[in-house]
């Protein structure tokens, strides 16, 4: 009886024995690291370059005084519309100097430069023209194309981009003539007037497009100098966008390409396309007070204009310019991939463990990156791999 006692004691002592052993070996042995967990997947992926800009009116023009006189207080309103020749302002002109015959000399010479001037804008008027009817039927063309399957989308939306730029660049030339219009009726009565009193009469200042008042500079009735602006006048309707880049960006970004805005107040996004990037730049101080080289890039707007018609100018949009962009495209966090000596690696989910895998990476946005080699669709990789992470170590999803 007591040996069995004894027996039973010492039994249960070594179960104890072992059973604490157990736990401590369990207890110190190596823990599994907890990481972030990404998964190799294929879609789309787009490159761009994001930018503030703001909207600007295509055409727009200063109406200044022609004389120097006292002008009547202007009757229009900002936003309201205005036909061609409508009356913006009346000038009682002041006694003017009588012209020496050189100062006839180069009121008649300035006279004869601006004739020549509005020559030069119909010419360009009328070639703009043949280039828009050239544009619009060559869309035609393509669009019947389209419909028997000859032509394909993309090639069909080119030649649409390429007919409305005709068509701005066509509102633009005849914008331009109705402006050099107006430049020779002010050489003119610049001459005209010389040597008379104010009472020869009213001067009626008339605007030289029709569109809306952007801006009236001088209001109230007062004097005015020769050259003073008057009123702004320009076509809301007709915007284009305007975006300041790092002279280093603009360098990547050519003519015709591709930009999104979005965030700019209305549903969904915008399209446009970059029309043109300033070959001047210039000097801008940063808000960290550092001196920034950078460039005005311009941008026509390619969405119909009923989607954008509710911008007006001076209006902020939030420009991305596409620099690349494919579909079926294998990414991954771009977190994932670090230096591995002269190529790119990643640290794949194998059974438990860290495995380091070298990769071939293409292109990167701020959140993804391009793998051409070295994963597979549904692999597992280490979002952010820290310095406890080794090839072959245990690791957990966190």
């Amino acid at each position: 009886m007591t040996i069995s006692v004894q027996w039973r004691r010492r039994t249960v002592l070594g179960l104890v024995l072992v059973a604490g052993a157990a736990a401590l070996i369990w207890g110190l042995r190596p823990q599994p690291i907890a990481v972030d967990l990404g998964t190799a997947s294929r879609g789309s992926l787009r490159v761009t370059l994001e930018q503030e800009g703001r909207t600007r009116v295509l055409d727009r023009y200063v109406v200044a005084s022609p004389v120097t006189g006292h002008a009547r207080r202007i009757p229009l309103e900002v936003g309201q519309a205005v036909a061609l020749g409508a009356t913006v302002a009346e000038l009682e002109p002041l006694r003017a100097d009588t012209l020496d015959p050189r100062r006839q000399a180069e009121a008649a010479a300035r006279i004869a430069a601006a004739g020549s001037a509005l020559s030069g804008a119909e010419q360009r008027a009328s070639a703009a023209a043949s280039a828009a009817e050239l544009a619009q039927a060559e869309l035609q063309r393509v669009r019947a194309l389209r419909l028997q399957g000859h032509v394909s989308p993309a090639a069909e939306d080119r030649v649409a981009s390429d007919a409305q730029r005709s068509g701005a660049e066509q509102r633009s030339a005849q914008f331009a003539v109705a402006a050099a219009r107006h430049e020779l009726e002010a050489a003119r009565t610049l001459l005209q007037y010389a040597g008379k009193s104010s009472g020869a009469g009213l001067v009626t200042v008339r605007a030289p497009v029709a569109g809306k008042v952007l801006k009236i500079a001088h209001k109230s009735e007062g004097s005015v100098t020769s050259g003073q602006p008057l009123v702004e006048i320009g076509d809301p309707g007709a915007l284009e966008v305007e975006v300041d880049l790092l002279s280093a960006d603009a360098v990547r970004i050519p003519p015709g390409t591709r930009v999104v805005f979005e965030r700019w107040g209305g549903e969904g996004a915008l399209e446009g396309v970059v029309r043109i990037v300033e070959p001047a730049g210039f000097t801008k101080v940063s808000a960290l007070g550092v001196e920034e080289q950078r460039v005005w890039v311009i941008v026509a707007f390619t969405s119909p204009a009923s989607q954008w018609q509710r911008l007006g100018d001076g209006y902020r949009v939030e420009a991305s310019f596409v620099l690349w962009e494919g579909k079926d495209i294998l990414q991954i966090p771009a977190s994932a991939v670090f230096r591995d000596g002269e190529g790119w690696a990643v640290f794949a989910v194998e059974q438990g463990r860290a495995v380091k895998r070298s990769v071939q990476v293409g292109q990167r946005t701020g959140l993804l990156a391009q793998i051409t080699s070295g994963l597979q669709a549904g692999d597992s990789v280490i979002s952010h791999p820290d310095d406890r992470v080794r090839d072959g170590v245990r690791v957990a999803a966190r």
